[in-house]
């Protein structure tokens, strides 16, 4: 089958990576959710300029889209003030059953709502959303890549004219090389403008792992992870699947969704401008408040990885406004 389909079946299927019982994604790979607090902190920190901007509504939305266990809505809602969680109407939308020992004030769901005032966040979601690949084969045309379940590859058949569209505006391939592959991305174009499509007010905050068209890959980046380890991608659900986003696709996918320009940065950027740097507490407090340099020191160590560059920090941070302008949200 193409990788798009599955894709569908490895992580979302009956016995999918996503909807099998267990401790979900924390328990394979480390995102920046599960940094908390830091990253839930900043987080919390958007959250109440966005409440500032619309005028600390009677209710706010804070929904998490492929918020795994809830774990990063949870720890939000822990550094909201009282007079924001009294107003929060914080939704998890995942596949997977409600996990037992989520906060009673926390819905779950498999659908987005509608009709949303408040922010939306999707870390790390945008990346599992199933695609086609396509590579470029000896005459040079682009063909769609197919599977089976032990992640066995052979080349099929040419690309469909709607995917060649996408290809040729986003990821182009006329000057690629035989082997060369691209990673069609509209379905993720699709999910985020229908996430935006959701609010009637507020910020829709997408981050991920990405790329921009002047700097594809040029074999792709679809691969897998288990237990912590990057691994083969194969289809049977007991590994993660995964591909980096063509994140100014989805951007502009989301800006005509919502009528307004879209604000990309990296997260390195964005987290500093919430508060999170990384820099070392002075030496100074050793001396003073022992307890506080070390407590001060491990905070350093997690926002320095949350900011590094060459990790987490590499991540883009997509901010679309809805009926707002994204002026001071990270400043």
């Amino acid at each position: 089958m193409r990788w798009r389909a599955a894709m569908e079946c490895g992580l979302y299927g009956p016995d999918g990576f996503f909807t099998r019982p267990g401790p979900g994604p924390a328990g394979h790979f480390r995102t920046s959710a599960h940094a908390a607090p830091a990253f839930a902190g900043a987080v919390a920190t958007l959250v109440r300029r966005v409440d500032a901007a619309l005028g600390h509504p009677d209710r706010l939305d804070l929904v998490d889209v492929g918020g795994g266990r809830g774990e990063l809505l949870t720890a939000v809602l822990a550094a909201l003030p009282d007079d924001a969680t009294a107003r929060v109407r914080p939704v998890v939308v995942e596949l997977a059953p409600r996990p037992a020992g989520l906060p009673d004030g926390i819905g779950w769901t498999a659908e987005l709502p509608d009709d949303l005032e408040g922010v939306l966040v999707a870390t790390e979601w945008l990346d599992n959303v199933p695609l086609d690949v396509v590579e470029v084969d000896e005459a040079g045309d682009a063909r769609y890549v197919l599977v089976d379940g032990a992640g066995e590859e052979r080349l099929g058949p040419a690309v469909e004219p709607d995917d060649a569209a996408w290809l040729a505006t986003w990821w182009p391939l006329d000057q690629a090389p035989p082997g060369a592959r691209a990673e069609i991305g509209a379905p993720r174009d699709a999910a985020w403008a229908h996430a935006v499509a959701t609010m009637t007010r507020g910020l829709a905050l997408a981050v991920d792992y990405g790329h921009l068209r002047e700097e594809r890959p040029a074999f792709g980046t679809l691969t897998g992870f288990r237990e912590g380890r990057q691994v083969l991608p194969v289809p049977d659900g007991t590994c993660d699947l995964t591909a980096h986003v063509a994140i100014d696709a989805v951007a502009a996918a989301g800006a005509a969704t919502a009528g307004r320009p879209a604000h990309l940065s990296s997260q390195r950027a964005s987290l500093r401008a919430l508060g999170v740097d990384g820099a070392r507490p002075p030496l100074a407090l050793a001396h003073t408040d022992p307890h506080g340099y070390l407590r001060a020191l491990a905070a350093a160590g997690v926002a320095a990885e949350l900011t590094d560059p060459a990790g987490l920090g590499g991540h883009y941070w997509l901010l679309q406004p809805v009926g707002l302008s994204v002026e001071g949200f990270l400043s």
